[in-house]
């Protein structure tokens, strides 16, 4: 034996096990030195001895103790806070991070008396610690997985059911080469689609590799927000970039200017999932950027969406007129296209013929024509709408309204017995008037096409774990509610933390709107080249909330925070 046991001091846990005669103090000196030459645990070295069970010694450690005692295999390690505790020190001290509650982290351990471990995890995070005890059988595997570097995650991830697929049609050559780079570069291949699943698991938006001088960053959209998710070994960045260009059809060599792509990860026979791929040249590589066009996002119903009963009510109305303009208008990122796609959805019957201009089509719709745009190929949104003319349709979607051409046919057709659904980037729906009367549109095209204008924005809503906030009534005038908003009958919510929304106190998105229909009156305003002030006012009086007041109401129903709305809207 290379470690002498008589110079072995015994630990809390050792000593413990002596006191309650479940082993004699020479037993416990070589045991403890077993577990130091071996770089064991005193709890696998008492196993393998016989000196009992995983259980039974976790069930002396919690009674000798006071802490107490959680069987893993029946805790969801989906929910264990991510990157609560360093990697390292997972790995060396063998204890798992379980939930945090406010400034307290509950930590799973075999051996509650490594009074270094707790302390090294109080250091590290700032937080109280609780210890929970586990069985170390069980406690191990779970440490392995937590640990694990992205450097062993591309050595050992397999590629189970999953299959990352081309969009369409192409050569066999180009078939062969993404084959031969699938066999190379099995491990890559294997690492992106552990993130795309991930990525969609979490609820993502967009996924960014982002290569830098030293580091390689990947990162996940979550409810609008951005964060860290894996910092793979820099070398690796050239392969994730080409393998991502081969499967999305893009140039492998051309390295210097923008391309735009598609790909699919199919999931199941019934289920696949396309993605729409960016690269970018930066400085130090090809960041690329995977948005995620999850099919089920255009089959919610309009209900999913937030539209307040009243504007639901409006929006149903117009899109339901035979003939004329429906607008939808806000930031990129808003979830204009979810709102056009639902729409289109409640407009798809065997009778209706509807044909769709984008650039490029998310998200498929059977029973509806939808052609991408391309620009290099001539392929515009005017030649697309000239085109749609020729065809007999009913209803015309056109991605967005970019030029005056593109207005022009599009409103053209809206006055000639079809409906059109369109985008602009407006801030507010007064805003879109003005905008097209700046493109050049004449006054009375515009005042007698356009029947509804909505503005939309997304905000997080709150996550279950929310918690009432007391906020001085200044506060709460100054952002726009009204005296006879504050009667007491409801209350102001702000984010908690929970496992759930990882602490975030947010949990998925909402949509604001501003649902302003084309009156008379406003149609007077826009003959008389009134200016967007003159629309919103008459707006206001017609009983149209725009989108700092739909914000409040999402306040009053307790579904967001008064912060989000703030950080979202204008007063």
């Amino acid at each position: 034996m290379a470690a002498n046991p008589q110079n072995t001091p015994l630990s809390a846990f050792a000593r413990a096990l002596v006191q309650a005669d479940r082993l004699k103090e020479t037993e416990a000196e070589s045991l403890l030195a077993l577990a130091a030459a071996n770089r064991t645990s005193l709890i696998e070295q008492l196993v393998s001895a016989k000196k009992g069970t995983y259980l039974e010694l976790a069930r002396f450690a919690s009674d000798k103790f006071g802490y107490p005692l959680l069987d893993l295999s029946a805790f969801d390690d989906v929910h264990l806070p991510k990157n609560a505790v360093d990697r390292k020190l997972i790995a060396n001290h063998r204890v798992v991070p379980l939930y945090k509650r406010g400034n307290r982290l509950a930590i799973a351990i075999a051996d509650p008396t490594n009074l270094r471990a707790l302390d090294e995890i109080r250091f590290q995070t700032g937080l109280a610690v609780d210890p929970v005890v586990v069985e170390e059988s069980k406690l191990a595997p779970l440490v392995a997985k937590l640990s694990e570097t992205v450097e062993d995650s591309l050595k050992n991830l397999s590629s189970d059911d999953i299959n990352l697929e081309f969009t369409d049609e192409q050569s066999q050559e180009k078939a062969d080469e993404a084959s031969n780079m699938e066999v190379d570069d099995a491990p890559v291949v294997r690492f992106i689609q552990k993130m795309m699943l991930d990525a969609i698991n979490d609820g993502a938006s967009d996924i960014h590799f982002e290569p830098y001088e030293k580091t390689y960053r990947i990162r996940f959209r979550t409810d609008g927000i951005l964060r860290e998710i894996a910092s793979p070994p820099l070398v690796i960045k050239d392969k994730i970039a080409s393998r991502i260009k081969v499967i999305s059809r893009l140039n492998i060599a051309e390295k210097r200017v923008p391309q735009d792509g598609r790909m699919r990860l199919v999931l199941s026979k019934s289920r696949s999932i396309d993605f729409r791929v960016s690269t970018l040249p930066t400085m130090y590589g090809e960041k690329i950027v995977l948005r995620i066009l999850d099919p089920a996002s255009a089959t919610l119903g309009i209900d999913a969406l937030g539209y307040e009963p009243e504007q639901k009510a409006v929006l149903l109305e117009a899109i339901n007129r035979p003939y004329g303009m429906i607008l939808v208008t806000g930031p990129t990122g808003s979830g204009k296209t979810v709102s056009l796609y639902t729409c289109l959805n409640l407009l798809n019957k065997p009778g209706v013929n509807i044909s769709t201009a984008e650039d490029p089509a998310e998200i498929p719709l059977p029973g509806i024509n939808q052609v991408n745009v391309d620009d290099r190929a001539g392929l515009t949104f005017p030649v697309a709408l000239k085109a749609f003319l020729r065809q007999d349709p009913d209803i015309i979607m056109v991605g967005e309204i970019r030029d005056i051409e593109t207005a022009e046919i599009a409103i053209k057709a809206a006055q000639t017995g079809h409906m059109v659904l369109s985008t602009l980037h407006t801030n507010d729906a007064p805003a879109t008037v003005t905008r097209l009367m700046n493109m050049g549109i004449p006054t009375f095209n515009l005042a007698s096409s356009i029947l509804l204008i909505t503005a939309q924005r997304l905000v997080r809503r709150l996550c279950t774990c929310k918690k009432p906030l007391e906020t001085p009534v200044e506060t709460l005038l100054n952002a726009g509610f009204l005296e006879s908003d504050l009667d007491g009958s409801w209350a102001l919510f702000g984010p908690g933390e929970c496992e759930r929304c990882k602490g975030s106190g947010y949990k998925g998105r909402v949509g604001l709107y501003e649902v302003m229909p084309v009156t008379e009156d406003i149609q007077r305003i826009i003959m008389a080249n009134g200016s967007e002030l003159d629309i919103a006012l008459q707006a206001r009086k017609d009983g149209v909330n725009d989108l700092r007041r739909s914000g409040l109401l999402k306040v009053k129903q307790g579904m967001t925070s008064l912060d989000e709305i703030l950080g979202s809207t204008n007063a």
